[in-house]
């Protein structure tokens, strides 16, 4: 597997602790969703259980263990991750983990455990998984993955080393993504996916920028009072809602931006400007804030059992009402909010 060239600093770190003999008992490793961090997780298990780790500390990929891994076999390699899509990590997969860890690892290097999102272990599950961390199992790494540290309780983080992915820069990730054999505009795919590469090469793959342009005009027909909000939540109850949400929050961060007049290459969708340009004026700057506000709270449930279509509704509803109130803002001046 190569290594993400993104990641590189990330994995220098990485193979410090494992040639100074200083692997870390707990690692969480933390970053946005589609920067890799589950790929960087697995190669450094890789290298850990591999018995001939090539110079650059990859594994080699023929031994006996790199065989076993890949065929998903490895005695001492176990995965932690909810059983079904919108899940949590229970508690009994937490206690049978502990059962598993109470035995000796079947060779001689480590044993590894992903957890994966180490944010969706429900309080029970978090509870008992302190047990694994307070009581270190003989040469036993686990490596805790989330894009939302914020939900782990603080006795977990408090007794993980951490580790950070950052946002590559723009210019990396577009050379990636022609090697990648990407057709749509790289600066468009990273505004989609909020500079995220391997979300950016899936929206390509998966067509997803002209899904996105037919949200955007159902979008702005509400904003013209051309179309109902509940029609268009009708509508958008039945795709993906993960990316949807993301893509409304940026159209309102970037209505804001056009307001105080940012450069076009500082905005998530500079291919779309000229509407954003057009109808931010003629907007109330705290309406756009408070509709921004209520996005970020949303998008916080959209793992829970929430209702996505009433979800959709609101955002949709708060969204034609705030366009609806345009006269009232006709002579408000950025410089004066605060």
């Amino acid at each position: 597997m190569t290594l993400l060239p993104w990641l590189q600093q990330n994995w220098d770190h990485l193979c410090d602790y494992r040639l100074q003999n200083r692997v870390p008992q707990a690692l969480l490793i933390t970053g946005q969703k589609g920067l890799g961090k589950h790929q960087l997780a697995e190669q450094f298990a890789t290298s850990l259980l591999c018995a001939k780790p090539q110079d650059s500390g990859l594994g080699c990929g023929h031994c006996d263990s790199c065989l076993l891994l890949k065929a998903q076999t490895h005695p001492d390699f176990i995965q932690i991750k909810p059983e079904e899509p919108g899940k949590t990590i229970t508690i009994g997969q937490i206690r049978n983990l502990i059962t598993r860890l109470t035995l000796k690892p079947h060779n001689d290097a480590y044993r590894v455990v992903i957890v994966n999102p180490a944010d969706l272990m429900n309080n029970a599950a978090a509870n008992a998984f302190l047990k694994c961390l307070e009581e270190p199992t003989e040469r036993t790494v686990i490596l805790l993955i989330t894009d939302k540290p914020a939900r782990l309780p603080a006795t977990i983080v408090s007794r993980c080393q951490k580790l950070a992915v950052a946002r590559p820069d723009k210019a990396t990730v577009a050379v990636w993504l022609k090697q990648q054999a990407a057709q749509d505009d790289p600066a468009l795919l990273l505004g989609l996916a909020q500079g995220a590469p391997l979300l950016a090469l899936h929206y390509a793959k998966e067509g997803t920028l002209g899904l996105r342009n037919d949200c955007f005009k159902a979008w702005m027909a509400i904003a013209k009072q051309r179309s109902h909000p509940v029609i268009i939540a009708e509508d958008w109850y039945k795709l993906p809602e993960d990316p949807l949400i993301v893509w409304i929050t940026s159209w309102i961060i970037d209505l804001i931006k056009c307001r105080y007049q940012i450069k076009v290459d500082g905005l998530y969708n500079p291919d779309l400007k000229d509407s954003l340009q057009e109808l931010s004026h003629q907007l109330d700057l705290k309406g756009l804030y408070k509709l921004y506000d209520l996005l970020l709270m949303r998008r916080r449930l959209l793992d829970t059992q929430i209702n996505k279509h009433s979800l959709f509704e609101e955002i949709l509803i708060k969204w034609s009402e705030l366009n609806r109130s345009k006269q009232t803002c006709q002579t408000q001046r950025p410089d004066k909010v605060y």
